[in-house]
C-alpha cells in the first residue's frame, strides 16, 4: 500500500501575514518649495500673491530741491486651489475567500480594517504620488482624474502652448529643439537653459533646472562619455552642480516622460494649501450603516510661480 496524495495541491507558503507593496516615488517638488518658505495657508478657493517692483533712479547731488524720481508697481498672481478627496470602501468580508482570512479576528462582524497599517501608508504615500505628478502635469482641461484638479506649472508656464524664444510681454523665456531629449543634446539643452536664465538671479543661490528622472540619467551618462577628468561629475540625491556653474539641475518624478525641462529660483515659487500638510490626514472608519470600512482624505491645492520672467523653460517644438 502506497501514500496517494494526487488530490492535493502542492503547498505554497502564502505567509499571511506580510504583505508586499509596490515603490511609489517621493513628493520632491513640494518637499524644496516649502523648503523655501512660500507656502501660504489658509486658502479656501483662490488667494493672490502679492508683488511688489521698485526701481532707483540716480539723479545729480549737491544741490538742495527735491524731484521725485522711480516707479514703485505693485502687481499679483492668483493661487487657485483645487479641491480633492480620496474615498474608499473596503468590505471586510470579502477577505474571508483568501489567505487574507487570517487576518480576521474569530466572529462574523468585523468593525476594523485588517492590514490597516500597510493600507493607509501605501495610500499616503499614492496621494503624494499623485501630487508630484499633478505640480508640474496638472490641467483643469485634461480629463484626467489625478491632473484635472489644479493646473500644473507645465500648464501655467504655457497656457496656449505656444513657447516663445526669449521673454515677450513678460512671459517666461522658452527654448525647443525640434527632436528628442538625447545623450547627444542634452548637455546642450541644459546650457542653453542655463543661458537664458536672468542675470538678475543667476547669483541668488536657489536657481535650479528641474529635469525627469528620465532627462537627468541621460544627462549624467553624456557627462560620463565626456571623460571630464578635471571635473567630478558626482550625483547627490538625483542632483547635480552644473559645471562651472551655481546652478543645480534637479531631477523630479513629476516631469517623468514630459521632454520637458524648467529653470527657476526656488523662492520663486508658491504653494496654496487650505492646511498646511492637509494632504497627509486621513480618516479611516467603520461605517456602521453599510457594514464596512471607508477611507477618506480630503484637502485643497495649488502651484504657481510670482515672476514669470525669471522662468526659463524647455520642450520639443511642435
Amino acid at each position: 500500500m502506497a501514500l496517494d496524495l494526487s488530490g492535493l495541491t502542492n503547498y505554497v507558503r502564502e505567509n499571511e501575514l506580510q504583505l508586499a507593496t509596490s515603490l511609489v516615488f517621493k513628493p520632491k517638488t513640494a518637499q524644496l518649495i516649502e523648503g523655501a518658505g512660500n507656502v501660504q495657508v489658509g486658502v479656501k478657493s483662490a488667494e493672490k500673491i502679492n508683488i511688489m517692483e521698485t526701481d532707483a533712479v540716480f539723479q545729480a547731488g549737491g544741490s538742495c530741491g527735491f524731484s521725485s524720481s522711480g516707479t514703485t508697481a505693485f502687481t499679483q498672481r492668483t493661487l487657485t486651489v483645487g479641491k480633492v478627496k480620496v474615498n474608499e470602501s473596503i468590505c471586510p468580508r470579502t477577505f474571508e475567500a483568501k489567505y487574507t482570512q487570517k487576518a480576521l479576528r474569530a466572529g462574523s462582524t468585523y468593525d476594523y480594517m485588517p492590514f490597516a497599517e500597510e493600507f493607509t501608508a501605501k495610500k499616503i504615500a499614492k496621494i503624494g504620488e499623485a501630487l508630484e505628478t499633478a505640480i508640474w502635469q496638472g490641467d483643469t482641461a485634461s480629463g484626467t482624474a489625478n491632473l484635472a484638479r489644479f493646473d500644473g506649472l507645465i500648464k501655467l508656464t504655457a497656457p496656449s502652448g505656444t513657447l516663445v524664444t526669449g521673454v515677450v510681454n513678460g512671459n517666461p523665456s522658452a527654448i525647443t529643439t525640434a527632436t528628442g531629449i538625447t545623450t547627444g543634446n542634452v548637455i546642450g539643452i541644459v546650457d542653453g537653459i542655463y543661458q537664458l536664465i536672468p542675470t538678475s538671479i543667476i547669483d541668488n543661490g536657489d536657481v535650479v533646472i528641474f529635469c525627469g528622472m528620465d532627462t537627468f540619467r541621460k544627462y549624467t551618462v553624456a557627462l560620463k562619455n565626456l571623460n571630464l577628468f578635471n571635473y567630478a561629475a558626482e550625483a547627490v540625491d538625483f542632483e547635480i552642480v552644473i559645471a562651472g556653474t551655481n546652478v543645480k539641475l534637479v531631477a523630479v518624478n513629476g516631469l517623468n516622460g514630459t521632454n520637458k525641462l524648467w529653470a527657476s529660483r526656488l523662492s520663486n515659487l508658491y504653494i496654496g494649501v487650505d492646511l498646511l500638510n492637509e494632504e497627509d490626514r486621513f480618516e479611516l472608519f467603520y461605517a456602521k450603516e453599510a457594514d464596512e470600512m471607508r477611507f477618506v482624505a480630503e484637502f485643497k491645492y495649488s502651484v504657481n510661480y510670482a515672476f514669470p520672467t525669471e522662468v526659463v523653460y524647455f520642450a520639443l517644438s511642435a
